[in-house]
């Protein structure tokens, strides 16, 4: 019997894109056996924390060091994580398989669209970036830092004029009516890998590489490839307020950029187009542009405010 253990988080929005992933496995492979098993991470059991005290006290990330550990215990076979949740830099002895299609990018505004919000409207969104843009757009808005899954975050509007949570979350979990806006990916890049799985295996599962083989969309990888080689080259994270969204058109990778101040007063922005065939080398070029101008100083400012 050929069995296949898949980890994940325990939230509705996790399964469901677990689902989502292994549809045309189970497709291909009718006769294997599958088991899901749930994983709670330290960001799910603390949300009163700064994400990044949780991400540093756990060693990794907040949202994918026990999957994480789970795989490299040799608990589960394959993680499917958020791809934004997951470090830039991935642990010895783990890849990242190419991600099936990625779902939709933007940043969905609930409860209200921007233009209608009044001054000194109340808006939900734990984001550094996500606050960061806005703050440059409206700075009359009133951010407030809530946490939780996304039930929980849409389940704030009776206390908040409008929450922002992904697009992507929203359409896997079929709750497409809350949005009241989409917010532009040209004014709002998303976080790198924002709407993407990351498919996360150990190097040496030969077994699992096989079995999820052809899964992968080639596009997509290089999109997000040159995404997170660019936060990579900036010492980014979670915590610092960085925007990227990478396109294929053509035969040519193009990548847009962006870093916000965190009180959004000032935006620096770079753009490049490529080969797909050297995703990481066009993602290093964008964050060069970066801090050529001056995107180092707006960094460590996010840096020192998310320590604060």
């Amino acid at each position: 019997m050929v069995e296949l253990v898949v980890g994940s988080r325990a939230s509705q929005l996790a399964r469901a894109q677990v689902r989502e992933f292994l549809a045309p496995v189970r497709e291909r492979f009718p006769d294997l056996v599958i088991r899901h098993r749930a994983i709670l991470e330290d960001g799910d059991l603390d949300r009163k924390t700064a994400l990044r005290e949780v991400s540093e006290r756990g060693g990794g990330s907040a949202f994918s060091t026990n999957q994480v550990a789970a795989l490299l215990g040799r608990e589960v076979d394959v993680v499917v994580h958020s791809l934004k949740d997951l470090p830039t830099e991935n642990p010895d002895g783990l890849v990242l398989l190419p991600p099936p299609p990625r779902e939709d990018v933007r940043d969905a505004l609930c409860g209200s669209t921007l233009a209608a919000l009044p001054t000194g409207a109340r808006i939900g969104t734990s984001a550094a970036r996500r606050i960061a843009q806005l703050l440059h757009v409206r700075p009359d808005l009133r951010p407030e830092r809530i946490r939780g899954n996304v039930p929980t975050r849409l389940a704030r509007l009776k206390a908040l004029d409008a929450v922002v949570v992904a697009a992507a979350g929203l359409r896997r979990l079929g709750r497409t009516e809350e949005i009241a806006e989409l917010l532009p990916v040209a004014l709002f890049p998303p976080s790198p890998g924002q709407g993407a799985l990351g498919i996360q295996i150990r190097e040496d599962n030969t077994l699992a590489r096989e079995l999820l083989y052809g899964t992968g969309d080639l596009t997509t990888d290089a999109e997000v490839r040159a995404e997170r080689a660019m936060l990579a080259e900036l010492h980014g994270g979670c915590s610092v307020p960085v925007g990227a969204h990478a396109t294929t058109a053509g035969g040519v990778l193009t990548l847009h950029a962006q870093v916000t101040s965190t009180d959004g007063t000032r935006q620096i922005e770079a753009r490049l187009s490529g080969t797909p065939a050297e995703p990481e080398k066009l993602g290093v070029a964008v964050a060069g542009l970066l801090l050529d101008r001056d995107a180092e100083s707006l960094l460590a400012e996010a840096r020192g405010y998310a320590h604060a």
